[in-house]
């Protein structure tokens, strides 16, 4: 080949580079055919390279944090104004809940490798190392079974499943959805939770969406057996009510993940007499959507949303409907104090007026931008998960500290880091059943959980 047939080759191969660069290009622009597989390929290499490239597991993953302080353990017990009881948690480090004595003596453990449950995650890919994989939200029940909803950090879907184990960690059922965030269990033997999935379906006038995203799902299980007996679409749900608007204010970050659901709370008949929206009507369940600020009212078994509000909160989470009739939330981003980003509030669901609140201090900064939540005890007081500190507390109505725990454990460089707490939940030692509580007491699990 002389230079003349070189320099028409080489001309010839950059032309074909350029027109396959414009054709690209509008493909790309226009969305046309076949647009969609190759946006498909280049997010799932996307998703792998930064799956890949995620190595240190204390600053680039969401299970650790910067630990704000040295202490660990129970730093603070006001027996007088504390509920007394035994405090169950979740750690950002690993598949195992503990549950505490209130002065943060390890009476019992859990810990189920997920490994050991399944072989992949609930799309059919391998799953995540298991150091990236924990118990996000745990329920005790009084004879020691543990209801736990898994996840995994740097994956979509994260939801990784909900299951069932025994007192001593054995599997009793075993739900592989893709369930996330939380869970409530009814008086009548059945678990609502939540569960999401990629849609390929086209949102009508929500400009800007993400192919795929994530729709959400209220999923209905069987406690005894963990058999799905109902799940209905959320974005669905908002799509066929008259509250549909928020979803088209779906924020730029969040177009693969319109609503983000992260709560539930199913209002038995007691709660939907007094709680306005409910109407008095049992059986719905209050929802939380982070990415659109919104919480509304659900029915599990028809989809239907029957009542939608967005107030003065931004991100929150766990949204609860109070015996008073007002709304409780983790206010995470809408304190707007440096070191105090976050808050509790309780709000008159009519009004939007703010009844309450908790928002730290400059001895005790509040700040958890992602997951948390308050559980309402008995005596008023609430139990406080703040995820990224860290740390449980106990707050009394007036906003004293009755009661705080930090996660003793901690990990990098000169044990700068502390994983997050996911989950609390406190419960009187008497709720327990008497054989349970045996064991609790036997000296044996004493010697087994001594450090």
């Amino acid at each position: 080949m002389d230079k003349a047939d070189r320099a028409g080759f080489a001309v010839f191969c950059v032309a074909i580079v350029f027109l396959a660069f414009v054709v690209g290009a509008f493909l790309m622009l226009s969305r046309t055919f076949p647009f969609r597989y190759f946006d498909d390929a280049y997010k799932a290499a996307q998703a792998t390279l930064s799956q890949l490239s995620a190595t240190d597991l204390y600053t680039e993953t969401h299970l650790w944090r910067e630990a704000r302080r040295s202490e660990r353990g129970v730093t603070l017990h006001d027996p007088q104004r504390a509920y007394p009881g035994v405090t169950l948690y979740t750690s950002g480090d690993g598949s195992y809940a503990q549950l505490i004595d209130m002065d943060g003596k390890v009476l019992h453990r859990w810990e189920l490798p997920y490994r050991e449950i399944w072989q992949e995650n609930p799309e059919g890919r391998a799953p995540r190392p298991e150091d990236r994989i924990y118990w996000d939200k745990a329920r005790l029940l009084p004879n020691g079974d543990l209801l736990v909803v898994i996840t995994a950090d740097n994956d979509t879907p994260w939801g990784y499943g909900l299951i069932r184990i025994d007192r001593d960690s054995k599997l009793i059922w075993a739900y592989h959805g893709a369930t996330h965030h939380d869970l409530v269990l009814t008086d009548d033997g059945r678990i609502v939770t939540l569960s999401h999935a990629f849609s390929e379906e086209d949102i009508p006038g929500l400009h800007g969406l993400e192919q795929p995203w994530l729709d959400d799902f209220l999923v209905t299980l069987d406690a005894a057996t963990g058999r799905e007996l109902s799940k209905v679409s959320l974005v669905r749900a908002f799509l066929d009510s008259r509250y549909a608007e928020p979803l088209y204010q779906t924020p730029s970050y969040a177009v693969a993940d319109p609503l983000h659901a992260n709560s539930v709370d199913y209002l038995d008949a007691a709660r939907s007499a007094v709680f306005a929206p409910a109407a008095g009507r049992p059986g719905q369940v209050l929802i939380s959507f982070r990415n659109i600020s919104a919480v509304a009212l659900v029915d599990p078994i028809s989809g239907t949303l029957s009542w939608a509000t967005r107030g003065p909160w931004i991100v929150q989470h766990d949204a609860r409907a109070l015996p008073n009739g007002n709304l409780s939330l983790f206010d995470n981003a809408g304190n707007y104090r440096e070191r105090n980003i976050s808050r509790l509030i309780e709000v008159n669901p009519s009004s939007h007026e703010i009844v309450w609140s908790y928002e730290g201090d400059d001895a005790h900064p509040f700040e958890s931008y992602v997951r948390s939540s308050a559980e309402r005890l008995p005596n008023g007081n609430r139990l406080v998960t703040e995820s990224d500190g860290g740390r449980l507390f106990e707050v009394t109505p007036d906003g004293t500290l009755a009661w705080e725990f930090v996660n003793p454990v901690r990990g990098g460089e000169n044990d700068r880091y502390i994983p997050i707490v996911s989950s609390g939940q406190r419960l009187a030692y008497g709720e327990l059943d008497a054989d349970f509580r045996r064991l609790l007491d036997s000296p044996e699990q004493g010697e087994r959980h001594d450090p």
